[in-house]
């Protein structure tokens, strides 16, 4: 193997994201130094697993079944953030996903200047650094486009899409803490596609064969997170979201534990939908309410405030 076949992040000590100050120490966020640099090389620590610890490694048999299918044109990149930026996704994981779940947000997959820079599902930078104090590394993807480079939690540039929906919840319930409560967030497929171009590929525009087999195991991870989390409400942001969500439970046996879920679906905040810039934050709140969100959260001593 050459030295151009291996990742980046074995051949270069020069990371994106200076190694961080833990002397504030928060024993909800295990120690980053701790973390192994990718999904691949995860090891429990936990007996019996704890929750974020189960969903890593839910994650992991994913991405291996993952890295079976091979992709042919015109998909040219593949990026895995669970791979290069492992770190900061493990610490969203332990921080946040650390109990059941009344209520799962699902998004599609990575955007370029979202999860893909530092593997939290509609990762504008400013909210996962700032709002959310995710800490970690972020490393390189062993090819990177030269027109979507990896900047990590550092990514000046705004994903629209990311920014709208955590703009949205900031505003409901102040804090991370409340939101994460009662809710998750959690993409169905942890890849982001591109052509040679550096145009991004969504999952539906794959060939239907490539497509069959990536449905086949993300669907199947997907059941067992929601079956972890004890997900009662499933709200997919987008339609596509919410028909693949329903057409995994479609999947499983009822005895499985999902035979009771509900999928509903809210506006995709993306500026690629001109009816999302005309005032995607009104909208979502109109339909959380029309959802009975309230039902699911704690978030009624905010309802008066916000709106809901």
């Amino acid at each position: 193997m050459s030295d151009e076949d291996l990742p980046q992040r074995k051949r270069n000590s020069d990371l994106l994201e200076d190694d961080f100050d833990d002397s504030d120490d928060d024993s909800s966020s295990p120690k980053q130094i701790c973390l192994p640099t990718d999904i691949f090389t995860f090891v429990p620590r936990s007996v019996p697993l704890s929750i974020p610890e189960h969903f890593l490694l839910i994650e992991q048999v994913q991405c291996q079944n993952l890295q079976k299918i091979q992709f042919s044109e015109p998909v040219d990149y593949i990026y895995n953030p669970l791979e290069y930026a492992f770190e900061t996704h493990a610490d969203f994981i332990y921080r946040f996903c650390n109990s059941e779940k009344k209520v799962l947000f699902l998004g599609m997959n990575p955007g370029p200047f979202g999860m893909a820079q530092n593997g939290v599902p509609f990762g504008e930078a400013k909210f996962v650094r700032d709002w959310m104090q995710i800490k970690g590394n972020v490393y390189k993807p062993n090819r990177e486009h030269p027109k979507r480079k990896i900047e990590g939690l550092k990514c000046m540039k705004s994903e629209v899409s990311g920014n709208r929906f955590w703009s949205l919840f900031k505003s409901i319930c102040k804090t991370p803490e409340n939101f994460f409560k009662d809710c998750f967030v959690h993409n169905v497929c942890p890849l982001m596609f591109m052509r040679k171009s550096s145009k991004n590929i969504t999952p539906p525009e794959l060939k239907a064969e490539e497509r069959k087999q990536l449905t086949t195991v993300c669907n199947k991870s997907f059941c067992e997170a929601l079956k972890l989390l004890n997900v009662k409400l499933i709200i997919g942001v987008g339609k596509f979201a919410a028909v693949t969500a329903a057409e995994a439970l479609k999947s499983v046996h009822p005895s499985f534990g999902c035979a009771n879920m509900k999928v509903v679906s809210i506006m995709h905040p993306s500026p690629i939908n001109p009816a999302a810039n005309k005032g995607w934050d009104a909208i979502a709140k109109k339909s959380l309410k029309d959802l009975d969100i309230l039902d699911y959260t704690d978030w009624s001593e905010l309802k008066e405030l916000v709106g809901l």
